[in-house]
């Protein structure tokens, strides 16, 4: 990509290029939108070959998620959904990023009711009428993509159905904003503006973030915030959108293990995550599931 004379400037100023760093780039010389971007954002444009590794890496994570999805019952243990994304994952050539990274002690994150995020499968036995939040992140040929799905437990209760089903138009009215010449805010600013009308929360410690080479990369994206937040989006940019909703109250605790995040009100919490890549007409997630 070449940048425009009357675009903003990829440098963040949020001035026109030709005011900006036009002015220090030759004529012979165009400025590369790509080595911008990394250069004053640290953000990786991906090419098309990585572009193409990591859809097959989500393949995979979705691969999985439908059969964890046949799973869920009550009755069973959240070790036992470990089991099934560990057994699935190696035997098709993957590797569970979250196993003994930075400590995390298992292959998957299983988040049940008022756990928000990173709840550690154990000894735990589901429960009719709960909500469980599956989280699978995979590594396939160095690859990494990632998404997340709450699933009901049983029959659910009204309140599960309502955080579910907003949480998950959470997702898909910020994915809408995904699209080149938006900013990181405009994703955030809809998220927000739509759960806290339906009287829900938007948890701010958890953000999306850039995927792909790396488990975290740039851009942060958060799921609150202004439209004019952050940087422009550009093709290529690869990243992860994944609203935590709250029934009650934003805040929230991480209990001793280090992990676990909480809402401090007890409320249900919920959350839906799709990896997507900016494409000249809008995205792609390579992570798909309907919305």
């Amino acid at each position: 990509m070449k940048v425009g004379r009357n675009n903003l400037c990829p440098c963040g100023s949020g001035k026109k290029f030709k005011k900006c760093c036009m002015k220090n780039q030759q004529v012979e010389n165009p400025v590369s939108v790509k080595e911008l971007y990394y250069k004053n954002h640290n953000i990786r444009i991906k090419n098309k070959a990585e572009i193409d590794g990591i859809r097959e890496s989500g393949k995979l994570v979705m691969e999985t998620h439908k059969i964890v999805e046949k799973e869920i019952r009550p009755g069973i243990t959240t070790d036992f959904i470990n089991e099934i994304v560990h057994e699935h994952t190696l035997a098709n050539r993957g590797i569970c990023a979250p196993l003994n990274y930075r400590g995390f002690p298992k292959s998957v994150c299983t988040s049940v009711n008022s756990v928000i995020c990173h709840g550690i499968p154990g000894p735990y036995v589901l429960q009719d009428g709960d909500i469980i939040n599956v989280d699978i992140t995979t590594i396939l040929d160095g690859y990494y993509a990632d998404a997340n799905y709450t699933y009901f437990v049983g029959t659910p209760s009204e309140d599960a159905k309502k955080i579910v089903s907003i949480a998950k138009e959470s997702l898909r009215l910020g994915l809408n904003e995904v699209k080149t010449g938006n900013r990181v805010g405009n994703i955030g600013y809809a998220i927000q503006k739509y759960a806290e009308a339906e009287g829900c929360s938007v948890v701010r410690e958890f953000i999306g973030h850039g995927i792909g080479i790396n488990f975290h990369e740039q851009p942060n994206i958060p799921h609150y915030g202004n439209k004019t937040d952050g940087v422009q989006l550009i093709p290529g940019m690869i990243f992860t959108v994944e609203p935590m909703i709250n029934l009650g109250k934003k805040e929230l605790h991480i209990l001793d293990d280090d992990w676990t995040a909480m809402t401090d009100d007890g409320s249900l919490s919920a959350q839906f995550e799709q990896t997507v890549v900016v494409t000249s007409t809008g995205y792609e997630s390579l992570t798909p599931f309907d919305l």
